[in-house]
């Protein structure tokens, strides 16, 4: 026997002990770390002055239809092997900025000059890069472009020609179009109509106010014609997303406000302003008077307060929009999803575009009030 003293089969018996509870600690560990999270998406196509009384059945339909379809489309990305959150907001926005219903890409508005300016903007929560354009009038989707800024170049945001030229050179396998794809006879409208009414108005989305519409005038006007036309919508859209693995993205696009100086930039590819994700505490696109919540450096303070002041993102979000906003003038709305998969869509207008969907659940998608949350708590 090699071990033939008592105290030396003690030692082994000791020994074979402590292996045994290192194991059941690297096992413990091992399995906290790898918790799964159940996917979760949420998209919104802009705020406002949406209510029964200024949208028709059939635009209500429309919208309520689209948001349906996107949510179910987007969310096979993070149903996915490997799927994650950062693919499933840039599908979801790119099927935004497919749809004419919205502004942004396809449906974008005409600025003063009656060209179009496009922003968007994407954001990685797991190591908190970002990609960003600003201005550009020929990428087809401006969030693929954003995110190949992200993926592709050392800076956050680029802009304007600039841009399209590096899409060109770098990324053609993004769509570059001649400028006429982006017109659309209700967009166009609204510019000449605000244009009409003020030449100096600047117009966020459909109308800031109603447009007064001569009688004779208003009979020529098609059933959807009205209705964009006497609605204030603040015309911005966009995704955030939780995957499986506990990482979230948030992307946001625009067309910017009908009538606009050529050349302004509101909120929407701002960092911290009109999209932020991290891993460690939120994910969150906004939509609204961009000015304001550039001012308020709206979707970064919902991540600020869950950090550092110990909120709740339910408290968080609304600390932000119907406090921070209302002090300086600011209306819109916010999609927000945590770490834990708790998510919330507050907004201090009438309505706003909004939609959820998550395992085994069909896709919810809301055009009024009231806010919707769901804290799992």
């Amino acid at each position: 026997m090699v071990f033939s003293h008592p105290s030396s089969a003690i030692s082994i018996q000791f020994l074979l002990v402590c292996l045994s509870i290192s194991e059941m600690e690297t096992t413990t560990t091992s399995s906290t770390n790898s918790t799964t999270r159940r996917p979760i998406l949420l998209i919104h196509g802009g705020a406002g002055t949406i209510s029964k009384s200024v949208i028709t059945e059939k635009q209500a339909n429309q919208f309520q239809s689209s948001l349906e379809r996107i949510l179910t489309s987007a969310y096979q990305v993070l149903l996915k092997d490997g799927g994650n959150a950062l693919d499933a907001v840039t599908e979801a926005v790119r099927l935004l900025e497919e749809d004419p219903l919205y502004n942004a890409g396809k449906g974008s508005v005409f600025t003063s000059a009656g060209t179009h300016e496009m922003d968007a903007s994407i954001m990685d929560g797991r190591d908190l890069k970002a990609g960003a354009v600003g201005g550009v009038g020929i990428i087809r989707n401006p969030v693929l472009a954003a995110r190949a800024i992200m993926e592709k170049t050392p800076h956050v945001m680029m802009i304007g020609k600039g841009a399209e030229d590096f899409i060109r050179d770098k990324a053609p396998e993004i769509e570059l179009v001649d400028p006429s794809f982006f017109f659309t006879e209700h967009r166009y409208n609204q510019l000449l109509n605000v244009q009409k009414e003020n030449k100096h108005s600047i117009v966020l989305d459909h109308s800031s106010n109603p447009i007064k519409v001569k009688e004779e005038e208003e009979k020529e006007l098609k059933e959807e014609d009205k209705g964009y036309l006497s609605e204030k919508k603040f015309g911005t859209v966009g995704a955030v997303a939780l995957d499986i693995n506990g990482n979230l993205a948030a992307a946001t696009s625009t067309g910017g406000m009908t009538n606009k100086l050529v050349g302004r930039v509101g909120d929407s590819p701002i960092v911290g302003s009109g999209v932020y994700a991290n891993n460690k505490t939120v994910a969150v696109s906004t939509t609204g008077t961009g000015e304001m919540f550039i001012r308020s450096v709206a979707s970064y303070t919902v991540s600020a307060m869950m950090e550092f002041g110990g909120y709740s993102l339910e408290k968080a979000a609304h600390e932000t929009i119907f406090t921070k906003l209302t002090e300086i003038d600011g209306d819109g709305g916010l999609i927000a999803i945590d770490r834990d998969g708790n998510f919330t869509m507050p907004f201090n207008t009438e309505g706003m575009y909004r939609g959820y969907i998550q395992e085994k659940d069909k896709p919810n998608a809301f055009l009024y009030g009231p806010n919707e949350s769901n804290l799992n708590k």
